[in-house]
């Protein structure tokens, strides 16, 4: 049996769901993106829930401002991730405003790294990037491994936003990636399988 290349493979997928989603229809994607809004907000750890740690989307990713804006809404703390420069690992900061964000790296929004550290896990649900997740939680980012390395040492409940197009039933995997505890998409809520 032929050995696969692991990041050949992944890197095959992250740039046809790359191209898939840049030429995703603007109204056809803001539906998708109402659907994932409208599962998040009804998901019973959403409501649960007193902070929520979540991405700044960009224009290819599943929308997250309109997720933070109903989680400020509902009384909840809002923290979103800082990549620390030189390093492959990042924070989480607490804002009340999309005024506390500016381009950071690789041009994504972030919070200013002299806003309050958001380190306490307990009762939380983080909503988390992907390209593309299997059935059982595993996930394709970006490929630098931020949230993995982030995820492993996180306690709360975490939920990959991806879109059903985007899910597989099963992605090859390496010993770090980190499975996800719940997939949201535009149609469902699943459980990752065991």
């Amino acid at each position: 049996m032929r050995k696969v290349d692991i990041r050949e493979y992944k890197n095959r997928i992250r740039t046809e769901v790359k191209t898939m989603r840049r030429e995703l229809n603007p109204q056809k994607k803001a539906m998708l993106d109402e659907g994932v809004l409208r599962n998040v907000l009804k998901m019973r750890e959403y409501r649960a829930c007193n902070k929520i740690f979540v991405y700044v989307s960009t224009a290819i990713e599943v929308d997250t401002l309109e997720i933070i804006k109903a989680a400020w809404k509902d009384n909840k703390k809002v923290a979103v991730p800082r990549c620390i420069p030189e390093t492959r690992e990042m924070t989480f900061h607490y804002i009340e405003s999309f005024d506390s964000l500016k381009p950071g790296t690789f041009s994504v929004l972030e919070p200013d790294e002299s806003l309050p550290i958001a380190d306490d896990f307990s009762n939380s649900l983080m909503l988390v990037p992907a390209m593309v997740i299997d059935s059982k939680g595993y996930r394709l980012g970006y490929g630098k491994g931020y949230y993995d390395r982030y995820i492993s040492n996180y306690t709360g409940v975490t939920a990959g936003l991806c879109y059903v197009e985007n899910l597989r039933n099963k992605i090859l995997h390496g010993r770090y990636d980190q499975k996800l505890d719940y997939i949201i998409t535009e149609k469902y809520i699943k459980r990752a399988l065991k």
